[in-house]
Order: C-alpha cells, then sequence, then structure tokens
C-alpha cells in the first residue's frame, strides 16, 4: 500500500500467529500498555481478559472478517491497525499500534491512510474509531487526519469516540 523510510504499509495475509512476521506480539503489546494504563496491569498476555487474549493467541482467527495491516521494517512487523469488515457503509479502525522504537517515524499516520484507502476501496462511508481519553497523541493524531469526536456508542467510561467521513 505504502513504502516510504524503510517501513511498508501491507495488508496481513494471515500467516502463522507465531511468526515474527505477525501481529500477534504487537497486539500482544497493545493489550499490556491499555490494561496497565487502566490501572489492571498483567504481567503477560495469559493473565489479558479473554477476548483480548484470544486476539494475541490467534489473530488469524480473532479477525477473520476483518483486515489487519502491518507496518514492517526488514520484514518484522513494528505497527498494526485492525480494519473491520464494513456494515452500513461503516467501518471501524482498532489497535492502532507502533512498536516504542519505531515512534516518531510517521507510522502511525501512514497505517491509518491506509486504513482510510482501504475503506474508501469498499464503499465505506465512514470510518469510526474509540480511543481512552488519556491517549492525548493518539486523540491528537486522529483529529489532524480529519477525525471529530462524535457521539459514544461505547458505554465503557473514559473512552473518547470519533468518525471521519472517507
Amino acid at each position: 500500500m505504502t513504502n516510504r523510510r524503510e517501513v511498508a504499509i501491507v495488508r496481513w495475509a494471515g500467516q502463522d500467529p507465531g511468526d515474527e512476521g505477525g501481529p500477534a506480539a504487537l497486539l500482544a503489546a497493545y493489550h499490556l500498555q491499555t490494561q496497565a494504563e487502566k490501572g489492571e496491569a498483567v504481567a503477560d498476555a495469559d493473565g489479558l481478559p479473554d477476548r483480548y487474549r484470544a486476539e494475541v493467541l490467534d489473530p488469524r482467527a480473532a479477525f477473520a472478517d476483518d483486515v489487519v495491516l502491518l507496518a514492517s521494517s526488514g520484514g518484522t512487523a513494528v505497527g498494526c491497525l485492525v480494519v473491520t469488515a464494513p456494515l452500513d457503509r461503516r467501518c471501524e479502525i482498532k489497535r492502532l499500534w507502533t512498536a516504542p522504537a519505531f515512534r516518531g517515524r510517521g507510522i502511525a499516520s501512514d497505517l491509518v491512510d491506509a486504513a482510510l484507502a482501504h475503506a474508501a476501496d469498499s464503499g465505506v462511508g465512514t470510518v469510526r474509531l474509540s480511543v481512552w481519553q488519556w491517549r492525548a497523541a493518539a486523540i491528537a493524531l486522529y483529529e489532524r487526519l480529519g477525525f471529530t469526536v462524535t457521539g459514544s456508542w461505547d458505554a465503557r467510561d473514559r473512552l473518547v469516540c470519533m468518525e471521519r467521513a472517507v
């Protein structure tokens, strides 16, 4: 989809979830960090809530109907993002994560841009997402990319819901 800097954004083909080039380790890092930020830290992926542990153990099954985008550098996954299957001309961006060593290189922006392009190609009219309110940098990124805060569709406390037209 895109290739600049030394990082390529590609659609994950659903290889073995344990592959170094796959999303499992990135999803684990995302969920472990999120649990810690919520004040519910766990030692490893085995301690994650069932639904999140399932994503880490078998992303191919967890996201069977969705598109997983990966940012890779030298064959190693360094960023990921999930675009849900369209429903009523809407889709959702989930699990945006860039490995800490690769932050500040525009990888998250590239992943979101690739997700928006995929959504447009799929006939989606609106892309939405939710982000924890304490993730100010992520909220600022989404606002720079044209997302605006909207009414919540998720009852979880401290979650900011955003959307934008494609």
